[in-house]
């Protein structure tokens, strides 16, 4: 290979793919058979790149920029994900999640809940544009729901991250749905009408999932159950309309597209307030409960454990994921592997079919590699636009792609910033929910199928693809 003037050299194959290899071992094998904590793995891993990395002329202040520049990155995810951790022992205490559950319990039934666990996070999330918004607020309610109805965790948990990126995929107002033009060069609302035909036939199919399994499942809480869990809920909490005031406050920032830390920072304070003026909290209280979470005295075992969660501290430990993750990362883009192993796939495409099963293998892989929303959709978007544009093919065809196998992909990663985050606020483990987000997995699938069929695949009609009609 090569040298360049500064002594360091491009990766071949064999030396680009390793570090890919030895994560895909140490997590298939460590994290899936015997579940070792993947912080440690995923460190492993990145000595591996970085003693490959060493090997092709990387010396540590190069490795350590880019270790850097992957943390930076997964920066903005933390903070929030700690935010997160205040704004739900907050509630608690502030009893808005309480009134939220007894609501969900007065209402929903357990046949149903599935279905509509789902539809309501779809609609909170197309109206709001985030995924984590939602997920923070009315996918907490659901899961105290889901508990108090008997509903399985994993089951509740999937249908609330199905809804959640449902919404987040195809609102104008979500970050990820303006980026996958951008990156691809199409039209913003042209890439939101393309997706319908990978998103609506997985939505609905999940949808029917949900509603078939709701069907035939017996109710696993009896209704006695039910009413103790009310009983109990208005006994420790005061369920006055004013504790839900911290919710709008969560929901205007959203809408508004204001910044979200502090939107989520302000709904804690006011529920801090809450706590104390209507629920008789001390000031003490709250505050230790926001750092180290609530710890509920409610005289029913079972409710103490649903509400008895939240907290900075415990956050800040599922953060290390994410930065053991994208430590990994940045060293793998520092040296130059990333791109050799994209460029390897890409080679695959020969035909429309193949072109977009590539994308899309390129992509989750990316996802996979990553654990990040925005790389996986700018890597591969970068990477397969004169790909597209050589066969004709309209450039929302791509970014249509980029997000049925990155944006909704994306939670289902153990490690990535978004399925740390859906665990920890769901309280759910990503291999758990993972089967029951039916939508996450099934919109690339109807891509491929698309791809190799030639339906819903669309022509380029004009140079520059960025205006409407395109």
């Amino acid at each position: 290979m090569p040298t360049e003037p500064d002594g360091r050299r491009a990766p071949n194959t064999f030396e680009a793919l390793l570090p890919f290899v030895v994560m895909a071992v140490l997590l298939g094998v460590g994290y899936g058979i015997y579940r070792l904590r993947i912080e440690v793995l995923l460190l492993v891993a990145s000595a591996v790149a970085g003693l490959v990395a060493h090997r092709l002329g990387y010396g540590w202040p190069e490795l350590q920029d880019g270790i850097i520049e992957g943390i930076a990155k997964a920066l903005p995810a933390a903070l929030i994900l700690v935010s997160v951790g205040a704004l739900i022992s907050t509630w608690i205490a502030a009893g808005t999640i309480p009134l939220l559950l007894r609501w969900g319990l007065q209402t929903i039934t357990p046949r149903f809940f599935l279905a509509t666990a789902c539809v309501l996070c779809s609609l909170v999330s197309l109206f709001t544009g985030t995924s984590w918004g939602t997920v923070g607020t009315i996918g907490i309610a659901l899961m105290g729901v889901a508990a108090g109805l008997g509903v399985p965790p994993g089951a509740a948990a999937g249908a609330v991250v199905a809804g959640a990126y449902f919404g987040d995929k195809l609102s104008p107002f979500s970050d990820t749905t303006n980026l996958a033009p951008v990156a691809a060069g199409s039209n913003l609302f042209d890439h939101i009408r393309h997706m319908l035909w990978t998103t609506a036939p997985a939505w609905s199919l999940g949808l029917l999932v949900y509603l078939i399994v709701g069907a035939r499942s017996q109710p696993a809480a009896a209704p006695e159950r039910v009413q103790a869990i009310l009983d109990t809920l208005a006994g420790a909490f005061v369920m006055s309309p004013w504790v839900l005031l911290p919710l709008p406050v969560v929901l205007y920032f959203a809408i508004r597209k204001r910044p979200t830390i502090p939107g989520i920072l302000l709904a804690s304070a006011i529920a801090a307030a809450i706590a104390v003026l209507f629920q008789g909290e001390s000031l003490q209280a709250v505050s230790e409960a926001a750092v180290t979470g609530y710890v509920a005295h409610t005289g029913d075992p079972a409710v103490d454990n649903l509400l008895s969660r939240g907290g900075m501290g415990p956050m800040m430990e599922v953060t290390l994921i994410v930065f053991a993750a994208f430590s990994f990362a940045g060293i793998v883009n520092r040296a130059g592997f990333l791109d050799v192993a994209l460029g390897l796939l890409l080679r695959a495409a020969r035909t429309t079919g193949s072109l977009v099963a590539t994308t899309v293998g390129s992509t989750v892989f990316t996802a996979l590699i990553t654990g990040s929303s925005y790389l996986t959709i700018l890597l591969p978007g970068e990477l397969f636009a004169p790909a597209y544009r050589q066969r004709e093919l309209a450039a929302k065809n791509l970014s249509r792609t980029l997000e049925d196998s990155g944006t909704v992909v994306v939670p289902l990663i153990p490690w990535s910033a978004a399925g740390v985050f859906m665990a920890a606020t769901l309280d759910v483990s990503t291999l758990s929910y993972l089967p029951w987000a039916v939508m996450n997995y099934t919109g690339f699938l109807f891509a491929v199928v698309y791809g190799f069929t030639g339906i819903g695949v669309a022509r380029r009609v004009r140079e520059d693809e960025t205006l409407p009609g395109s």
